[in-house]
């Protein structure tokens, strides 16, 4: 009984601290960046793996249906897109309600004998972060009243699945109701994408993203605190396999990362810049950097760098030839090297960094049937047209997914394709240029499938150093999102430039020019080159 109480009141702190938050602008944009991190973070790590697991492939299906369905019915039929966003609010809280049911019974799990506290500890920790958001999406679009009635209700139902015990779970349980929470799932993450307060803070200069990126790593705290939590005394051993995987890679990736940065500084200083005059050496930087390939060579081995160097390096001539020129240029070039490999590559990397950790976490995963190498080839060419991936975050895909037990055909094809096979690119090449480009892509799949390579990590690191490389790199990506804020941390991986909600339509559009305006170039470029 007493978890079931800690429970509720975890639900009630959300309407105290959202009133502490909202006293001023940057306190704001502060809550922002914490629910914008908490919560988006529970749905990807801890969320959807469990997702995966009952629902296998078809369940990334209905999520990707909740978060880009509110999104293209809001452009098809324009006129009624304050019905589309109510709804996918509706869903989004009604998931959420689902949701809680489950925790109620799961509380009565942690109470049997032999159970881990952890698990009631790690339920009662992330109802702050949904009692937090439900005030957040719900008072200044429907007003206090009914935020109340919701957050009741979460309270209620809480209880019910406390009470009813194991008969109502089984109706409710995962293998039931998977493509249906998947589908809410999808809305929650659309709804904290796209900002969905009443009041927006006209915030030009970006002078709150400071606040936004400190709530944003208090975020990230109480994930870490959950996912120690949660491998401590989870009942689903999945969570446990997802969550060290993640972590077995990180320690793996972060000492090669920094040499690669310090390898990025070290070319900058010599004079290897972005605003080359020459277009080879464009290309040079867009495909290889070339600092991705000592994490190829470092960590998937000196084969796979050789042929990755081969074809980009036809690739790039092509392209040269051809005159195209790379999209998403750098913009706003530090004058000293350091500052170029750790603060400016760190900006415009870490995003698809983690991205690429996350993705390779989800597709990699056992549930999802994707052995057929031709598959997995289309399945990462299908992801990369609407991304513009760096080549580091293409290199840290790659081995991801080498470690997960994916072919070498998708493998090369991450290395190779991640940072030109995109729309923005596409759209810049004739026909045959996008052919023979296609085709370079083909040939070295089927070199790689010819020269049978087998990966092998080249230089093992001891574990003590790996780990001050862990909290190096951490300290790094932390500094980026309290240089950029959460939101603009991540605006270089969304499909599309997330607009705020307005529905007043006198004001509509007035975040994504604002948004647009800190970035320094306007809507219509964010297409082709969208950059920091």
């Amino acid at each position: 009984m007493l978890y079931l109480v800690a429970s509720c009141i975890a639900l009630l702190l959300g309407p105290l601290f959202y009133r502490f938050f909202t006293t001023g602008a940057g306190l704001h944009k502060g809550l922002d960046g914490f629910i914008f991190v908490s919560l988006g973070g529970l749905v990807l790590v801890h969320i959807l793996p469990e997702l995966l697991q009952h629902g296998g492939f078809m369940a990334i299906v209905f999520v990707m249906i909740g978060i880009w369905g509110p999104t293209l019915s809001e452009r098809l039929f324009h006129r009624y897109s304050e019905v589309t966003h109510n709804l996918t609010l509706t869903l989004g809280i009604g998931g959420l309600l689902l949701h809680t049911i489950t925790d109620g019974g799961a509380m009565v799990l942690a109470q049997q004998e032999g159970a881990s506290t952890l698990l009631a500890l790690g339920i009662i920790l992330h109802r702050l972060p949904v009692g937090l958001a439900i005030w957040w999406l719900l008072k200044p679009q429907v007003g206090t009243r009914w935020a109340w009635v919701v957050l009741l209700s979460m309270m209620a139902l809480t209880g019910v699945g406390y009470f009813a015990g194991e008969q109502l779970l089984t109706h409710l349980s995962l293998d039931n109701t998977v493509y249906l929470q998947a589908f809410v799932t999808g809305s929650i993450l659309h709804v904290v994408l796209h900002q969905p307060h009443g009041q927006q803070i006209d915030d030009r200069q970006g002078k709150y993203e400071y606040q936004a990126g400190i709530g944003s790593l208090l975020g990230l705290g109480l994930l870490a605190l959950l996912l120690l939590v949660d491998s401590g005394g989870h009942e689903h051993h999945h969570h446990d396999h997802s969550t060290e995987q993640l972590i077995g890679w990180l320690t793996t990736i972060a000492p090669v990362l920094l040499l690669s940065y310090l390898f990025a500084a070290l070319r900058f200083t010599l004079g290897l810049s972005p605003q080359s005059k020459h277009l080879p050496l464009q290309w040079l930087q867009r495909l290889l950097g070339p600092e991705a390939l000592i994490i190829t060579a470092l960590l998937l081995g000196p084969e796979f760098a050789l042929a990755q160097l081969l074809i980009l390096m036809l690739m790039g001539a092509m392209l040269t030839m051809a005159k195209v020129t790379p999209t998403d240029p750098h913009l706003h070039l530090p004058a000293q090297g350091w500052r170029f490999g750790f603060a400016h590559l760190v900006d415009r990397s870490a995003p698809w960094i983690v991205l690429s950790l996350l993705l390779a976490n989800l597709i990699g995963h056992p549930s999802v049937p994707l052995a057929n190498p031709w598959v997995q080839v289309a399945v990462l060419l299908a992801l990369f047209l609407p991304m513009r991936f760096c080549n580091l975050g293409g290199a840290v895909l790659a081995l991801a997914l080498a470690y997960s037990g994916w072919s070498n055909a998708a493998v090369m094809v991450a290395l190779i394709a991640a940072p030109v096979f995109n729309l923005a690119q596409l759209k810049l090449m004739s026909k045959l240029q996008i052919a023979l480009l296609s085709l370079l892509i083909t040939g070295g799949i089927f070199v790689t499938e010819l020269m049978q390579l087998n990966w092998h990590i080249v230089l093992p690191v001891p574990d003590n150093i790996s780990l001050i490389a862990v909290i190096l790199l951490a300290s790094l990506f932390a500094a980026s999102l309290l240089r950029l804020g959460p939101r603009k941390f991540m605006a270089r991986i969304m499909l599309w430039k997330p607009k705020a909600h307005h529905h007043d339509h006198d004001g509509n559009h007035s975040h994504g020019h604002s948004h647009g305006h800190s970035h320094g170039h306007s809507h219509s470029q964010e297409k082709g080159q969208h950059h920091h």
